[in-house]
């Protein structure tokens, strides 16, 4: 019996119908020319084949009695046409379509009689330029079964390298298939695994209350919070925002991509990690986005980052990652000195962890824990107390390695990744990053009373890149040049103050119609339908 472990279940005990606890991605999959059949018919022979090779996919939870501590997996067989699914788009449809379907699809929970897991293929996409077809894809993969990374070790298995997909050599597993526990075994394996994990924590105890001691120190020396002087230390409450509040069961999605090899060539010249760069973005956008709504705090946003607690080489599907804090530096007008808040608190951060990072539990004694963890959930939730508390972060940001090279599933390529993640009480955005062939793809998943628009701020993060590639590089000389686009816009804000002091009626409308059309005509527009290959380098979407 192989129960789950602390962290994985944590995942389903927190499941409510308003917080949906799985993740999973949008893909746009281009299908080879001349090709013929149906997408869906190849994709469930394409997973069936490798279903031996896959096993977050073929197991699901067996529950223990009265729910008194963390459930077990057992053996499951899929039922391919229930968990890979066909929906029909309008005719044409192009990313915008998309991102409404995964809104609509997200809060939708999974079944939990069921192997934790759901695929959506998506018909009626406009073709690429080419001429050639095209097909979306939604993955729901329940967060109790993968993390990041394990959810990356997945793909690894059911995608391949060229349009043939290789055979996989099965090896037949020796293990007895075991569908159901029975009730002996199920209190035997629970009481003995409990008594385990509780020798574990208290072997351990003296060298984690030590560890803990010396991170404490060293955390509040450089806090904020405590020290009242200003900086990037991590540890400060965050500022209210709209997004600290109780979520709601709807979704708002959308999604943006920037050239990987261009921001890795930024990062470098500003000496700064992708992870430094992945938050600059956000910051920017997010500084952008409340900058014109008049909400921008005074204070600093907060960003709760997952940081991953698994060695290199581990690919077994469970959850091994913890949660660390970094200080936006939003409330820093120049992109420069934002620029370095964000490096120092990302320093900062990491400091703290390695220092703590080894004794971080995944796992833990659960013995009554559901019963704890369900019924605060609920009464949270109900009682909107995100609402009412002070949060230590606004936002959650992730980012997650991915592979470097195109891939394929069944033939057909696959041409963007946008992640879809969880947001929760108290933090109703989560903006989880996946480089994927020459690509960095953001998904931003948004409450839909929090953040109805958030298509504006996946908007602003393009916004951000190209203020980045303008940014002065270190060694060279500061200049005083305002691209033409500020130039265009300072002049025509200039414009329509004096003529909206000088006219009035009419007049003044035809004014502010002139300077709209002046601004916009800075911009080059995007060819509708644009793939991959002849999107711009910043770009929203292949649709």
């Amino acid at each position: 019996m192989k129960q789950l472990s602390g962290l994985d279940a944590t995942f389903l005990f927190l499941e409510t119908p308003e917080m949906p606890m799985h993740v999973g991605a949008l893909h746009v999959f281009e299908l080879p020319a001349g090709y013929k059949g149906k997408f869906i018919t190849s994709l469930r022979k394409h997973v069936a084949a490798r279903l031996p090779v896959l096993m977050p996919l073929r197991r699901k939870v067996w529950w223990m009695p009265l729910n008194l501590a963390n459930p077990a997996w057992v053996d499951a067989e899929p039922d391919l046409k229930q968990h890979i699914v066909e929906i029909k788009l309008p005719a044409g449809s192009g990313m915008a379509a998309l991102e409404a379907a995964v809104s609509r699809l997200h809060p939708v929970l999974l079944d939990r009689r069921k192997p934790l897991w759901k695929f959506h293929v998506f018909e009626g996409l406009a073709p690429s330029i080419e001429g050639r077809k095209r097909v979306g894809m939604y993955t729901q993969l329940h967060h109790a079964a993968v993390d990041g990374q394990a959810a990356v070790a997945l793909a690894n298995a059911l995608l391949d390298v060229t349009p043939v997909p290789r055979s996989i050599e099965i090896v037949p597993s020796k293990r007895p298939k075991t569908f159901r526990i029975e009730m002996t075994e199920m209190l035997r394996g629970v009481l003995g695994n409990q008594a385990q994990k509780v020798a574990e924590i208290v072997r351990q105890l003296p060298s984690t209350v030590g560890t803990l001691k010396n991170a404490a120190g060293k955390a509040v020396s450089a806090s904020a919070l405590l020290t009242g002087r200003p900086g990037s230390g991590n540890l400060t409450l965050a500022p209210r925002t709209p997004l600290n509040a109780s979520v709601t069961s709807g979704r708002a999605f959308a999604s943006v991509s920037v050239p990987l090899p261009e921001l890795k060539e930024l990062g470098r010249a500003h000496e700064a990690t992708i992870n430094d760069m992945v938050l600059m973005l956000c910051s920017s956008a997010l500084r952008r986005y409340y900058a014109k709504r008049k909400l921008l705090p005074r204070r600093s946003l907060i960003a709760a980052v997952p940081i991953t607690l698994r060695e290199k080489g581990d690919t077994t599907a469970d959850n091994q990652a913890s949660m660390s804090f970094i200080s936006l530096g939003t409330q820093v007008s120049d992109p420069k000195k934002r620029l370095a808040h964000i490096k120092a608190a990302s320093s900062a951060m990491k400091s703290s962890m390695a220092r703590i990072k080894h004794i971080l539990p995944t796992d833990f004694p659960s013995l009554g824990v559901p019963w704890l963890i369900e019924a605060a959930t609920a009464l949270y939730g109900k009682a909107r107390v995100a609402d009412r508390i002070p949060q230590v972060a606004n936002v959650v940001i992730s980012n997650v390695p991915g592979p470097p090279l195109p891939l394929y599933m069944a033939g057909a390529r696959m041409i963007s990744n946008y992640p879809t993640s969880i947001i929760v009480h108290g933090m109703a955005l989560n903006i989880t990053v996946q480089s994927y062939d020459q690509s960095l793809d953001f998904g931003l998943m948004a409450d839909a009373q929090a953040m109805p628009d958030v298509r504006e701020l996946a908007d602003a993060i393009a916004i951000a890149f190209d203020d980045l590639r303008a940014l002065t590089r270190p060694g060279e000389p500061e200049t005083d040049e305002v691209p033409a686009e500020g130039l265009v816009s300072q002049a025509t804000r200039r414009l329509a103050g004096g003529l909206s002091k000088a006219f009035s009626g009419l007049v003044g409308q035809a004014a502010a119609a002139a300077v709209s059309t002046a601004t916009n005509a800075t911009r080059a527009p995007r060819a509708p339908g644009a793939n991959r290959a002849a999107a711009p380098k910043t770009r929203r979407s292949a649709g």
